[in-house]
């Protein structure tokens, strides 16, 4: 279908077990991911990518631990341990995902300043990754996404995309989450309550 995109997210090195910020089960997506690139004539990933010393990491943050949350300029943000730091091992593709046949790969938390879970928009809910130009300009409205993690840049991601107009499919079983304090079930009603498809 002409139309149509499977977007990966930040199935990278650091969210999967061994890593910095490792999701429970995050490498058993790895084969339905790839079955599911096979399929997809159009296939775009997200790649968390930080410098060193990012904001939203809980060592820059005196007396903090990671998973804490702080108050910065664009509002709430939770701490991390440092991860997918730009040209680490950490933050490259797991590696047996098949990704070569990846049109666009968006780079996202390169800011310094201000974390990015969404494939759309840094953390502010302002300032734009260029993936909505992107996909309008490609005529790609029907959106599949998969991987790391549910509940955070999966769902912000689906949710940012059901905003700017794009029809969105979450394939379930093709995603891990970290589950912090509930937040699956809380981001997976908002998925709902905003029309995304989970499938």
């Amino acid at each position: 279908m002409a139309d149509k995109a499977l977007i990966v997210i930040d199935l990278q090195n650091d969210f999967c077990p061994g890593g910095a910020l490792a999701v429970a089960g995050g490498d058993e997506i790895v084969p339905l991911v790839n079955r599911l690139i096979v399929e997809h004539e159009h296939v775009i990933l997200t790649q968390d990518w930080h410098p060193a010393g990012h904001s939203s990491f809980a060592s820059e943050h005196e007396g903090k631990n990671p998973f804490e949350t702080v108050t910065m300029p664009y509002g709430e943000q939770t701490l991390w341990p440092d991860h997918c730091i730009q040209g680490s091992r950490g933050a490259e593709f797991h590696e047996k995902l098949e990704w070569t046949k990846a049109e666009l790969v968006v780079r996202k938390g390169f800011r310094r300043k201000i974390d990015s879970y969404s494939a759309y928009f840094e953390n502010d809910h302002e300032t734009p990754t260029g993936l909505a130009g992107y996909l309008r300009e490609r005529s790609l409205s029907d959106l599949t996404m998969v991987g790391l993690a549910t509940d955070f840049c999966v769902a912000y991601s689906a949710l940012d995309a059901a905003r700017e107009g794009f029809s969105v499919t979450v394939v379930m079983d093709a995603c891990r989450a970290i589950d912090l304090g509930g937040s699956l079930a809380a981001m997976t009603s908002m998925m709902k309550d905003a029309g995304v498809r989970l499938a």
